[in-house]
């Protein structure tokens, strides 16, 4: 007799052995239909799977996030049923699931292309419409490794050395096709209606540049096609407010092969990198931290010091000079140390809280690299405390709100926490651990915030908080951040006086907000979509003429503009061609600016200026000195519109 026990607590019983579809029947006929997979004592499991035993069971279903997985995993396997029906020769490699989707790695004699893609997508529809069964079959490895042998798909056989221990195996059939995986799977392709191929890239054999290079085919999967067409939206948005096109588009950068993952501004672009770093500047200043400027080059030893060259070597640059070896500092904390030493330092003087804008370098893998998001050349607003175990709580507290309202001036309102806490393999006590992740967690607590654990995801030194915003596509961008850490302050020898006399250790809490700056501006970019609110705009004014007879007249606005406002420059620029005037307003809406200015005789006459705002809003005609409150408000605000 077998009792499973159901997620509303009723119970059923079987003579023997059950599977999780019979459950399913005897529940009713529908819910069989639906039936993805089933967890089993919290473990998923196949719908063909024996429960031989009292347990407690869920049955997954196209509406649980577990049942998408599968879905998607499911769809990565048919992606196999079709290449091998289409290209015999080619041979399959691995094909796990990812975020809102999937992936397949093969290897094939010529590259794939686009007709390709939709021709595997047209056999892949065309197996869903066949209904047939997926059919699990659990096979010893000697007899696994003897069905792909025959099928000639070496890439199989390496994966399954890469398993000493594993003595069965789950081989998933799709009619012919055959692959391998842990599971579950659906029981039925009738499940993988509401799928699409999005795109092709290259990959490495075990992501190491130094192997063969694969073709990878991604797609997405959902339970429905009313899911699967918001997300097809929600894409061709993304694609719309891509950081790489706009800043072509709206000339803020490019990207050039002379120095592959290194950002080339242009004066657009830089106009908006000062304006996000002297904002920052502004916040260290008023917070408390006291701007430092460490060297870009520092020797070997201190790198061998701080663990970076034995493990982080191969992500460095390095160099050599006069017989010394030297790396371009991939990250600024070893620098910040070696400025906290001078000179003694009390218990009077902590905390002590040292920012800069650090240029760093990483040897990132070129597959890597991603416009203006991953890069080799990167400057963090960068920041080091300095302080005693006692103050960690009160700075995560500081830290934490000053975080919210730098996010929410940049326009990002929605922030997820998370607190990282020690992995199996750490250094430190477990009350030193204990203390440095309840100081973190009440930080958090005291700053309001819901926060989700981690766990094992800390360093090994010392846990840590991460900070992820969501933007207007609701996108997850992991960028600031507050780390625990004891060990560089032990391993450089940091010291301070304390109350006792005695020489005691710091701690260090490594700090970000933004993060890379590169990075959060392509964020900042993508989020709207190229129309930055008019305190980011690198052009915030354009003034235009409709004839000749008023170009001295938008001179002479644009003069005053620039000094209209106090302790700042606004942004403005004229356009006196000689073009129609809906051809310069298009253009320049084009080019998404805040606000633009007309100047006609009737305007010229009355000293007033027609206003269009972005959007293609016409705020009708107003003074200069309205319009002058009008565009102070909004920078004042830090509105991302106008406001009116």
């Amino acid at each position: 007799m077998v009792q499973i026990t159901l997620p509303d607590a009723s119970q059923r019983q079987f003579p023997g052995p059950v599977t999780v579809a019979e459950v399913a029947a005897s529940i009713g006929p529908g819910l069989l239909k639906n039936t993805v997979a089933g967890k089993v004592d919290g473990r998923l499991v196949d719908a063909s799977d024996l429960i031989d035993h009292d347990a407690k069971l869920q049955i997954i279903t196209p509406k649980d996030p577990e049942g998408v997985e599968i879905i998607r995993h499911s769809c990565a396997h048919l992606v196999g049923h079709a290449v091998k029906q289409l290209y015999p020769t080619a041979r399959m490699v691995i094909g796990p699931v990812i975020e809102e989707g999937f992936y397949y790695d093969i290897s094939y004699e010529r590259p794939f292309t686009p007709d390709d893609v939709a021709a595997i997508e047209a056999r892949m529809k065309a197996l869903i419409a066949q209904d047939y069964d997926v059919v699990k079959k659990m096979t010893p490895r000697a007899e696994v490794i003897e069905v792909f042998k025959q099928r000639g798909e070496d890439y199989k056989l390496r994966l399954i050395e890469d398993m000493p221990n594993e003595t069965a195996m789950g081989l998933y059939y799709h009619q012919e096709y055959v692959d391998m995986c842990r599971g579950p799977h659906v029981p039925n392709t009738r499940f993988l209606k509401a799928f699409k191929l999005t795109k092709l890239a290259g990959a490495y054999w075990r992501g190491d540049s130094k192997n063969e290079q694969l073709q990878r085919i991604y797609g997405t999967a959902w339970a429905d096609k009313k899911d699967l067409d918001a997300y097809i939206l929600r894409m061709e948005e993304a694609e719309k407010r891509d950081h790489r096109k706009l800043g072509r588009e709206l000339d803020l950068f490019h990207l050039d092969e002379h120095s592959p993952g290194t950002v080339f501004w242009h004066p657009k672009g830089w106009t908006v990198w000062q304006e996000v770093e002297q904002y920052m500047r502004r916040v260290y200043r008023e917070n408390g931290y006291r701007e430092v400027k460490g060297p870009q080059i520092l020797d070997k030893s201190l790198w061998e010091k701080t663990g970076h060259w034995d493990k982080y070597r191969e992500n460095m640059f390095t160099t050599e000079s006069e017989k010394r070896d030297y790396a371009l500092k991939p990250m600024n904390c070893p620098g910040h140390i070696l400025i906290y030493k001078q000179g003694v330092k009390s218990y009077r003087d902590l905390p002590l809280r040292y920012g800069e804008f650090g240029a760093c370098h990483r040897n990132e893998p070129t597959g890597g690299l991603h416009g203006i998001m991953r890069v080799r050349a990167f400057t963090q607003d960068d920041g080091h405390i300095f302080c005693t175990e006692d103050q960690i709580q009160a700075e995560v507290k500081a830290f934490t709100s000053l975080l919210q309202k730098v996010y929410k001036d940049f326009g990002f309102t929605e922030i997820i926490y998370k607190l990282s806490t020690r992995p199996e393999k750490r250094i430190g006590s477990e009350e030193s651990w204990d203390r440095a992740e309840n100081a973190l967690a009440e930080g958090l607590r005291a700053s309001g915030c819901e926060f989700d654990y981690l766990p094992g995801e800390g360093a090994f030194y010392g846990p840590k908080i991460e900070y992820t915003l969501k933007d207007a596509l609701g996108r997850q961008w992991q960028c600031g951040t507050i780390q625990v850490d004891p060990n560089l302050p032990e391993r450089l020898d940091a010291e301070f006086v304390g109350e006792d006399g005695g020489r005691h250790r710091p701690v260090m809490l490594h700090r970000a907000i933004v993060g890379s700056l590169e990075r959060f501006i392509g964020i900042l970019i993508e989020q709207h979509g190229g129309a930055l609110p008019a305190w980011l705009a690198p052009t915030q004014v354009a003034v235009l003429n409709i004839t000749d007879a008023q170009a001295d007249y938008c001179q002479e606005i644009a003069q005053k503009l620039r000094k209209a406002l106090p302790n700042q420059e606004l942004r403005v620029e004229t356009d006196l061609r000689n073009e129609k005037i809906t051809y310069k307003i298009r253009e320049h809406s084009m080019q998404k600016l805040p606000f633009i200015l007309v100047a006609g005789d009737k305007e010229k006459a009355a000293g007033a200026v027609a206003v269009r705002a972005r959007g293609n809003k016409d705020l009708g005609v107003m003074s200069l000195d309205a319009f002058i409150q009008l565009i102070a408000q909004d920078i004042a605000h830090k509105t991302a519109d106008h406001a009116v």
